[in-house]
């Protein structure tokens, strides 16, 4: 895949920076460690500092110093999870800022130009992100908005100036969890013609059972030489799954998240660095790994820095967990390169999960 900052090898997954920030981590950590796409999130950054703010200082790329490439989400998830503090229209949705009350719209075509004023390499058009549960006939007019948004942000997209030129805008597909829409979904949207598809409204809660089926119905309408982008999921046994259906993107909290909460993501499943069984243990956070936390840190050290409450721990662990996903993602290129993908899988989800068995205990 490539973009103006960024030559990017799929499957790939992005580390999640919402703020222009992932978080406990700077850009040279990203860039040392081997990433070369991440994203942003255009809800957060339009209410802090805004856009204006990101337009004088170059664009997103220049304000937080990342040479790499940027997807932004159009933060359509966030507003529709703001319930009771937001308005859905057919122009848009107003929202009152979680920050200081103040009221806000977004609309599709105020949401890509604003993407395309911080100068991303990946827009997302605005959607209307559907919640778990909800009926068929809820799901339908969700979707049929996004549809009509998508076309309307495409439309701004296709004026876009010559300054502009290297942002791609991505669609996305919704449907909820009823196999038919999203399926029609897929279809219409790809009648719109845009340079990738994203599958939204998915990891919001539904049963995990579902994930595989809903990703079929909807890859199964979209082109195979564009790329596609689950947004939201980055647990491996759901990236497997999902590559193994046709996925190329993947954005997930997850690990960094759980870092900071004190698990460490290994080649022999998660470990919990808050047991006790860590206080006492010499040995890397994972004897097959060679992140600058492995080669350096003990299990004893970073046990020790989470019970001090140490900020150290926070970092270390968002260090080593997205390590652990990069390489998680290379070897999966390999593997497909090789033609073993399915060995891959396997192997990795037998050593993965009889781990996690015993190694993820609370102290």
């Amino acid at each position: 895949m490539r973009l103006a900052h960024a030559e990017v090898e799929t499957p790939v997954f992005m580390p999640v920076g919402t703020q222009a920030s992932v978080k406990t981590l700077i850009s040279e950590d990203l860039e040392a460690l081997g990433y070369r796409l991440i994203l942003g999130n255009t809800y957060h950054l339009w209410l802090r500092p805004g856009i204006d703010v990101l337009e004088e200082a170059g664009g997103l790329h220049s304000f937080m110093s990342w040479k790499g490439g940027l997807l932004t989400d159009s933060g359509g998830f966030q507003v529709f999870s703001l319930a009771n503090r937001r308005t859905v229209e057919e122009e848009g949705v107003e929202f009152a800022s979680h920050v200081d009350g103040a009221r806000h719209r977004l609309t599709p075509e105020n949401v890509a130009q604003a993407q395309m004023r911080m100068g991303v390499d990946i827009a997302m058009c605005l959607d209307e992100c559907p919640p778990y549960p909800c009926s068929e006939a809820e799901a339908r007019d969700m979707m049929d908005r996004t549809l009509r948004w998508a076309a309307r942000a495409k439309e701004v997209w296709s004026q876009r100036s010559e300054a502009h030129r290297n942002t791609h805008l991505f669609p996305i597909v919704q449907g909820a969890t009823f196999a038919a829409l999203r399926g029609e979904s897929a279809r219409r949207t790809v009648a719109l013609d845009f340079p990738g598809y994203a599958l939204g409204g998915l990891s919001v809660g539904e049963p995990r059972n579902l994930l595989g089926p809903m990703i079929e119905a909807s890859v199964a309408e979209l082109p195979k030489d564009k790329p596609r982008y689950l947004m939201g999921v980055g647990r491996p046994e759901d990236m497997l799954e999902a590559v193994e259906r046709g996925i190329d993107m993947f954005d997930c909290v997850w690990p960094t998240r759980n870092g900071r909460n004190g698990q460490a993501l290994t080649s022999q499943g998660p470990l919990n660095l808050r047991t006790n069984a860590c206080r006492r243990d010499d040995r890397p956070v994972d004897e097959a790994c060679s992140c600058p936390v492995c080669r350096r840190y003990s299990r004893r050290y970073i046990a020790h820095l989470f019970r001090a409450g140490e900020y150290a721990a926070l970092r270390l662990l968002s260090l080593h967990n997205l390590a652990f996903m990069l390489d998680f993602t290379r070897r999966i290129r390999q593997s497909i390169f090789d033609g073993g993908f399915s060995n891959f899988k396997n192997g990795f989800l037998d050593r993965y999960h009889a781990g996690s068995l015993t190694r993820s205990a609370a102290p």
